[in-house]
């Protein structure tokens, strides 16, 4: 290993990148500032980025490497050597966006900006060395089978992924439409580890939903946005220009559960919604120097907005949020986002490899720096338990005197829908029984009071139809008030 390869190691030109990956999957976690960085930035002066160790750190690095190549019980590829350095230089920072992709990873990564893509339809990431569920996207085969933001993901088909980084951990989490794939995960709250099978689908993408509501005789127009991708801000333009056609009073802008996306299109949509009285955003690099961008438009819209947010929101939605909230003053209704404040940069090493290293903060207009803590809504408003039920799998039937975590998540369920279990600790009881009968009564099916197969999915496809009713979304019901006042 020679000067040269230290140098590659050390040097590359600004591009960008955000660490993460959706798992099904766009390889991007967080987009927010991954595509266009290099539209703000100049270029990184060469001196920050030293061409050279010094001799004594070189000598040791060489020593070390001509060592293992020569003297180690079995034949070691040199490529493979390099690469693990690379690896090992980006560990010992202990930051989980900061990573290396090889060749292979890159292609993907490079995939990412298509139309539609095939999977599960999440965006993983990893926190303090966790694979956790980012956000499963709207209508995808994760949220449909139970995967909620921050569940942790133990075991993938039955294998561990303890000790994976965040890429080869999601590859064996992609595969082709049709196929399944078996979660084991580890949910805040459950004493057991869930197991969840999910069949992967193609995930289109479709960003924007716009729909117009009435309160108090009040038109408030909606928007949902569900990722920043290519064309999202066309979209909304489109659709927003549609809606102020109608004579909306009101404006309710839902970014809940969505994972992020390119700054771009999140900042084409600030500049139609932000004045350039305040930076929608803020760029801090290493030295604490900042950079403030400014939107051009004079005039804010002529009525009241608000923003559905939650735990599921990151990155580019909190830009959004962040902005909206401190440059305007608009609501911020829901629960506390994600909690993602830095910027990444991939800097190709010459073979098709990339790294990408973590080289700025990104701070909301006044400044604050978001980081593991996330927005605070204005309102702070929980969603109703039938949307924090957990997902029942049976594979032999729950009945009474059972003592176990399906019956406990069963129970939930049935409470959440209005079947009153009597408790909730796991154990099947004569009430439970009961609860049960009713709501087989209810839907058809043969009264037993056992939970089988065909009763376990009854209840599930129960909450999904009751989850889609707009009267059981406490946190948009809010926002409609809040600005038919």
């Amino acid at each position: 290993m020679n000067r040269k390869w230290i140098a590659l190691l050390m040097t590359g030109s600004l591009l960008t990148g955000a660490g993460g990956t959706y798992a099904g999957m766009k390889w991007i976690s967080h987009r927010a500032l991954e595509n266009n960085i290099e539209n703000h930035s100049s270029q990184l002066d060469e001196g920050n980025f030293p061409a050279e160790m010094s001799d004594e750190d070189l000598k040791k690095v060489e020593q070390a490497y001509g060592l293992i190549l020569n003297s180690y019980v079995e034949n070691v590829e040199e490529k493979k050597l390099v690469e693990g350095a690379i690896q090992g230089m980006l560990a010992s920072l202990s930051d989980p966006y900061s990573i290396y992709m090889d060749e292979e990873t890159v292609k993907l990564f490079n995939d990412t900006l298509e139309s539609a893509f095939e999977g599960i339809g999440a965006e993983v990431g990893m926190e303090e060395g966790r694979i956790i569920i980012v956000s499963p996207f709207k209508d995808s085969p994760a949220e449909k089978a139970g995967l909620r933001p921050r569940d942790q993901i133990l075991k993938v088909d039955g294998e561990s992924i303890e000790g994976l980084d965040l890429f080869q951990a999601t590859s064996k989490i992609r595969g082709e439409k049709g196929t399944k794939v078996k979660l084991e995960i580890a949910r805040q709250g459950l004493k057991e580890p869930l197991v969840i099978h999910v069949k992967r689908d193609k995930i289109p993408q479709i960003t924007v939903y716009s729909d117009l509501k009435k309160q108090s005789g009040k038109a408030i127009g909606y928007l949902e946005i569900t990722s920043f991708s290519k064309e999202t801000a066309i979209e909304f333009k489109e659709q927003l220009q549609e809606l102020e056609k109608k004579g909306i009073e009101g404006l309710i802008i839902d970014v809940r559960g969505n994972p992020g996306g390119l700054l771009i299109s999140v900042e084409e949509i600030l500049k139609e919604l932000v004045t350039d009285e305040k930076p929608y955003i803020q760029i801090e690099k290493r030295d604490g120097k900042k950079k403030r961008y400014f939107s051009s438009l004079k005039e804010e819209k002529d009525y009241p907005i608000a923003v559905l947010i939650d735990n599921g929101s990151a990155s580019a939605s909190e830009i959004l949020a962040g902005a909206l909230n401190e440059a305007q003053g608009y609501a911020l209704i829901g629960e506390n986002t994600f909690g993602k404040g830095t910027v990444q940069q991939p800097f190709p090493m010459g073979d098709g490899s990339n790294i990408k290293l973590t080289l700025y903060k990104w701070l909301t207009p006044d400044g604050n720096w978001i980081h593991h803590k996330g927005i605070e809504p204005t309102l702070k408003v929980k969603q109703p338990a039938l949307y924090h039920t957990p997902p029942l799998q049976v594979e032999e039937a729950l009945v009474k005197e059972m003592n176990n975590e399906q019956v406990k998540n069963a129970q939930e369920i049935l409470e959440a829908l209005g079947f009153a279990p009597g408790r909730k600790d796991g154990y099947f009881s004569e009430t439970t029984m009961s609860a049960v009968r009713a709501f087989q009564l209810q839907n058809d099916l043969k009264a037993t009071g056992k939970i089988d197969k065909k009763t376990a999915l009854a209840l599930e496809q129960a909450v999904a139809e009751e989850k889609k009713k707009e009267e059981n979304d406490i946190q948009l019901q809010t926002a409609l008030r809040f600005l038919a006042r």
